[in-house]
């Protein structure tokens, strides 16, 4: 059974002035219903503020929650904040640590948004306003469900914002998987970064991974695993410089599961990237992508929690 976390307010209208569009958190549902494969919906709570401003600064979380994020913090993130936004934006953290609680329970969830690794502690960039992964990782260990978490970040894009964020903790690992020369132009400092050069393809991709993440479980040794999903290493993405093809992102996403599942570590994933002016061509590589997570996840004998 694969577990969904999602919320109708995930889907929020195109802002003025911006080409990003929310509009793929709805057709992602809409992709899953259309496949061959059970699956069950938990609605999230909105992160409470508290939770928020342990990782963010206060005067930024005011911003947003009230609407008044100045114009040069939109400009970084893409779009303005709006109140749907602003809502938005609470729930998806509120989803993040929701998946995690669920994975915990049944070895894997998906949040179907999340994945926000560009925004920093005092402002959004890069389309995110609020990093879930980095609000979700201290909520965790900060309630004591787990001791230590791996952020698996594999979209094409560098997670500069939760590196930072979590920067020193030495529960939190972070691990990206990324296009060198793609966005951010300024890369922070991730426990490991993998730059991988343009028009990687689906050999290399499987090489680099497997050459660090299989080890980094066996000596970080997490409790848990945040998967940042991101499909933009497709070779079609709009924003992507990797060339991976559909077999490619099913060959990743299935080695990642199947590490996780040997070493009984549960995982919860978040959407992450994925662009092109096909949206459901792209919503439909994001529900794929959950879907043979599910699967690996309950592959021979099952899922036995052991935390």
């Amino acid at each position: 059974m694969l577990h969904v976390v999602h919320h109708p307010a995930y889907v929020s209208p195109a802002t003025a002035g911006s080409s990003f569009r929310f509009d793929k958190y709805g057709l992602v549902m809409e992709a899953l219903s259309m496949a061959a494969t059970a699956f069950t919906v938990h609605e999230p709570a909105p992160m409470q503020r508290a939770w928020i401003e342990a990782v963010h600064d206060p005067a930024y979380v005011e911003e947003v929650a009230t609407q008044t994020v100045p114009r040069e913090k939109e400009r970084r993130i893409g779009f303005p904040v709006t109140e749907r936004v602003s809502r938005r934006s609470m729930l998806s953290p509120g989803g993040t640590w929701l998946a995690a609680r669920l994975a915990m329970q049944h070895g894997y969830a998906a949040n179907a948004a999340g994945g926000s690794h560009h925004a920093l502690p005092d402002s959004g960039a890069g389309y995110c306003v609020f990093n879930d992964l980095a609000i979700a990782a201290h909520r965790l260990i900060e309630e004591r469900g787990v001791n230590r978490i791996l952020i698996l970040d594999l979209d094409v894009h560098q997670g500069d914002g939760t590196a930072v964020m979590t920067g020193g903790r030495s529960e939190i690992f972070t691990l990206s998987i990324h296009a060198e020369r793609n966005f951010p132009v300024r890369k922070a400092r991730s426990t490991l970064d993998i730059g991988l050069p343009d028009g990687t393809g689906d050999e290399a991709y499987m090489d680099a991974l497997m050459k660090v993440f299989p080890r980094t479980l066996d000596d970080f040794q997490p409790d848990l695993i945040l998967y940042q999903a991101g499909v933009d290493p497709h070779v079609d993405d709009r924003l992507g410089r990797l060339a991976l093809s559909d077999a490619g992102l099913d060959r990743r996403d299935r080695a990642v599961m199947r590490c996780a599942r040997r070493r009984a570590i549960p995982l919860a994933s978040t959407m992450g990237g994925g662009y092109g002016e096909d949206r459901m061509a792209v919503a439909r590589r994001h529900a794929e992508c959950m879907i043979r997570l599910a699967e690996e996840a309950m592959g021979a004998g099952g899922y036995s929690p052991t935390l």
